[in-house]
């Protein structure tokens, strides 16, 4: 049976996952395209390498569907469980590269080209990414999920299992880090108008 494609953008997650425990690789299919942006831009941003967050990605849905079976309806959301998978995965990728020497990390790819506007945009997108990168790790985790993810602090908050308050908390310090760290960046930016 085959649903239209505006139907199948209604069916929940749990449902999806539920779906795909049943044998139904549809609705893995139509999950793994609703969650993987998701889940690699999360990991991008609290890793800053594109390779890695690839390879995070790719686990944590791996993880995913290994819990399929047990996975009960109604109990947490898939995308809370998911981010929290993600950011585990994330800082025991940044909890490695600790060990390693600053000058053996490899610069970050340079995938723009193209007109003066793309550059300027990539040099915005770089300028956050540093600025992102030198916050402490669960500041950038909770500015990552509230400001760039969009959710909510109570969701964050069961993801990085800590009260709401403690989220407001490191979400408030993180944005005051980073503005401080791009203040006096504004003009190379773009963002003074003279």
């Amino acid at each position: 049976m085959t649903m239209p494609l505006d139907a199948e953008t209604e069916v929940g997650d749990d449902a999806l996952l539920v779906l795909y425990a049943n044998g139904d690789a549809r609705a893995a299919r139509l999950l793994t395209l609703r969650l993987t942006p998701r889940v690699f831009a999360q990991a991008f941003r609290m890793l800053g390498d594109r390779a890695e967050a690839e390879d995070v990605a790719q686990e944590a849905l791996m993880r995913l569907w290994k819990i399929a079976p047990e996975w009960r309806q109604g109990e947490a959301k898939v995308t809370t469980w998911l981010y929290r998978v993600t950011a585990n995965l994330c800082t025991d990728r940044l909890r490695k590269r600790r060990s390693v020497g600053i000058d053996e990390i490899p610069e970050p790819e340079d995938d723009a080209v193209g007109p003066a506007e793309t550059l300027q945009d990539k040099a915005r997108l770089d300028a956050l990414q540093a600025a992102l990168n030198d916050l402490p790790e669960r500041q950038r985790q909770a500015v990552i999920l509230r400001h760039i993810e969009g959710l909510g602090n109570p969701e964050i908050a069961e993801i990085m299992e800590i009260t709401v308050e403690a989220v407001e908390s490191l979400t408030a310090r993180g944005k005051r880090a980073l503005a401080a760290g791009l203040a006096g960046r504004k003009e190379e930016l773009g963002y003074e108008h003279g």
